[in-house]
């Protein structure tokens, strides 16, 4: 079917993305919103057709769908573990990101049959849990709109793509947990030790609308540092905390009018400051 064509589309995207510079959050929400075109599509191509075969579509919902809708569980439960991550010491970080992984653990817990099943490659039940129009099982944990279409789910598919993107998340926060845990040697670049003299006095979001302004411009490192390091280096250098500064960053685009408020003031002030001296 058309679909093996959309699925390798897919997959080139999505290393592509994996494989560029950004933040996670920016990499996140990228990949849902590219993740659910791909869904959408698939979902057009299935709906209201029916199989060669009813092992050709255990197949797609037992393999080929999976694929793709963990992918979209996966970065939406990524972008919000990653926006509510705590800042500052690496204990609370790591004791937050333990936390999340002790969650997906008991979900595979909670599931414990369906899990074993699947893990193990089991057919047996795969006309009940991978035809469409079995519908008297409970639904999975993540009943994501999609699921909403008789045509385009079955009663595990969406099961087999949650356990396949919880699998993803803890590989990830686990590598995040011992990068932290490998960062508590003390550093021998001292730079950011001595405490600044500078305070910043301003408003903090306009500070963030700055620091995304020059994040975006790609005039540090040649745009490959990271979101969270150049905030790091601001809070540092301004004596400021900015807080979860996503959050932040996600109202400011959500402003009416102009949305780059401070910044069109910094332009204004320094014509008016230019337009002075030329008097």
């Amino acid at each position: 079917m058309k679909y093996q064509k959309l699925l390798s589309e897919f997959e080139a995207q999505l290393d592509a993305l994996e494989s560029g510079n950004g933040d996670v959050l920016f990499k996140a929400e990228k990949g849902i919103v590219l993740v659910e075109k791909s869904i959408r599509k698939l979902q057009k191509q299935i709906t209201g057709k029916t199989f060669d075969t009813q092992a050709d579509e255990i197949y797609f919902f037992k393999h080929v769908k999976p694929q793709i809708f963990s992918k979209l569980i996966y970065y939406v439960k990524l972008f919000n573990i990653e926006s509510k991550r705590p800042r500052g010491k690496n204990p609370a970080q790591t004791k937050y990101l333990q936390h999340q992984i002790d969650k997906f653990q008991t979900f595979f817990n909670d599931n414990l049959e369906f899990y074993n099943y699947y893990r193990r490659g089991a057919m047996s039940l795969d006309e009940r849990y991978f035809v469409r129009g079995n519908r008297d099982l409970r639904l999975p944990l993540e009943s994501f709109h999609f699921l909403i279409d008789d045509q385009f789910s079955t009663c595990q598919d969406g099961t087999v793509a949650t356990i396949m993107a919880y699998d993803m998340l803890i590989v990830y926060l686990r590598k995040e947990v011992d990068d932290l845990n490998n960062s508590l040697e003390p550093q021998k670049n001292t730079t950011m030790e001595k405490p600044s003299k500078l305070f910043w006095t301003g408003n903090k979001t306009d500070l963030i609308e700055l620091l995304y302004a020059l994040h975006a411009s790609s005039s540090i490192n040649s745009g490959t540092v990271d979101i969270k390091e150049l905030a790091s280096h601001f809070e540092h250098f301004y004596n400021v905390d900015l807080g979860n500064y996503y959050h932040t960053f996600i109202d400011i685009r959500s402003r009416k009018g102009s949305k780059t408020r401070f910044l069109d003031k910094l332009i204004e002030m320094l014509q008016q400051r230019m337009e002075s001296l030329d008097e």
